[in-house]
């Protein structure tokens, strides 16, 4: 068995890598291990439990719930709520822990458990490696010694009570609502919910907040979760804009922990230009700490170019949005995220929330009256080319001579207008290689002859 956690929790096909007795067992370890963590002692700890809507994610929670109660864990089942509402609500509440099941923009085949700590913060990796390892310390001494074997289990009035929290949908709006800098009156909004876990909340925060609503991908069955719809296939929301003249449209994933849009003429806004457009409104409010925004090593260049020419610092990090998060919570900085769409307002939210960031951008077009795409104007996504290269040995990436010598040509061809990234990837044998430049011909070439020297070198 490999590790269980990736970079986003535990995920995989439901009821075949995901099973329920993972699940149950699973919660009992995070249980004891945030315990030992956080220091339950004294009180009776407590979880709050969410998912989106995937019909696997029925039996999980029942799975997760089992597990967390008869560790001595009460349990809020919260319901199908997005991935920030858990968070949030895990805070807000002063829970010990929170669990969301959700396997984000995948597949509805499969499925995930995320587990956030006190505060509605994501794990650090020791975390989740020690909960890994009692999981698998549990296991073991269960198939020693028989089921249940390896700790000790309370019983009678020592055991978790599980009830359910309704109030949760509308203590999240009214959270949504309340942090807004202005009303959408006079905004017509499209959102595609994916069929997904924001598929009520969502429209209901906007329609709150005065916009007209037009909601698609918004009747989630358990079964067509991302199917052809949301933030992986902005296909139907281009469309729907255009066909009802609304200003712009929001696009959301499984558990809306993203957001990505599309203007008045069905263009695509990425997380990079969402960034850029948020980051002045923010400066403007003075909410934009330090004059920083914090973004990964894939941000398109243009994003970084825009930055310098506004005036603003701009922080990069790793590939990951808990990543993002990590430099955002170690220097203070409010503003941070991904091309991907996920997007952290850190004094409103613990993670990437999509209707947050949504909502944000549509209160910056109502108080300017400008156009998404004017906004969005303000940086120029410079051409990008990613090509992945299979089966070489990713671990040689920053060594090899002949790879080096050929990254140090290609930078000085592109000059400063242009960009190499040179990552492996985190989960197969390939380098994903990474070209930004001016000129679209001039990326496709330069990123094909380093593809081509990484096959040659590391082969």
């Amino acid at each position: 068995m490999g590790r269980l956690f990736g970079t986003d929790g535990v995920r995989g096909v439901a009821n075949a890598d995901l099973t329920a007795e993972l699940a149950l067992g699973l919660s009992v370890a995070a249980a004891h291990v945030l315990g030992e963590a956080g220091g339950f002692e004294g009180h009776r700890p407590v979880a709050v439990v969410g998912r989106d809507p995937r019909a696997s994610g029925e039996f999980l929670e029942a799975a997760v719930v089992a597990g967390l109660a008869s560790a001595g864990v009460d349990v809020l089942r919260v319901g199908v709520l997005p991935t920030p509402a858990v968070a949030y609500l895990t805070g807000v509440l002063g829970a010990d822990l929170g669990v969301m099941l959700s396997a984000s923009h995948n597949a509805m085949p499969d499925n995930g458990i995320k587990f956030f700590a006190r505060g509605g913060h994501k794990l650090a990796d020791e975390l989740e490696n020690a909960i890994e390892a009692r999981y698998r310390e549990y296991a073991a001494c269960a198939g020693e010694r028989g089921e249940g074997a390896g700790w000790e289990r309370p019983t009678g009035a020592g055991v978790g009570r599980v009830r359910s929290y309704d109030e949760g949908f509308d203590q999240y709006v009214a959270h949504l609502i309340g942090v807004l800098p202005n009303r959408l009156d006079g905004l017509k909004v499209v959102l595609d919910e994916a069929h997904g876990a924001a598929a009520r909340v969502s429209p209901e925060a906007f329609a709150r907040a005065g916009a007209e609503v037009v909601t698609i991908g918004a009747e989630p069955d358990g079964l067509n979760i991302n199917d052809g719809c949301g933030s992986t296939h902005l296909g139907l929301l281009r469309a729907a804009v255009v066909q009802h003249g609304a200003d712009l449209g929001i696009a959301h994933d499984g558990d809306a922990d993203r957001c990505l849009a599309v203007d008045h003429t069905g263009a695509e806004v990425d997380g990079d230009q969402i960034l850029a457009v948020l980051a002045l409104a923010m400066r403007e409010r003075g909410a934009l700490r330090s004059d920083t925004v914090v973004a990964t090593v894939m941000s398109n260049l243009g994003f970084k170019l825009a930055m310098e020419r506004e005036g603003l610092e701009f922080v990069q990090t790793a590939v990951g949005d808990r990543y993002v998060l990590e430099a955002m919570k170690e220097h203070g900085y409010a503003l941070g995220g991904e091309q991907s769409g996920h997007v952290i307002i850190l004094d409103h939210a613990t993670t990437g929330d999509g209707t947050l960031t949504g909502l944000m951008l549509a209160a910056r077009i109502a108080s300017t009256g400008r156009t998404l795409a004017d906004l969005a104007a303000v940086m120029e996504r410079l051409p990008q080319v990613l090509i992945n290269v299979p089966d070489v040995d990713k671990s040689r990436v920053g060594t090899s001579a002949e790879l080096a010598s050929a990254v140090a040509e290609a930078e000085r061809e592109l000059g400063s207008t242009g960009r190499v990234l040179l990552r492996p990837s985190g989960t197969e044998p390939l380098v994903r290689v990474m070209v930004e430049a001016a000129d679209i011909d001039q990326a496709r070439s330069v990123g094909g002859r380093l593809a081509d020297v990484v096959k040659s070198s590391l082969g």
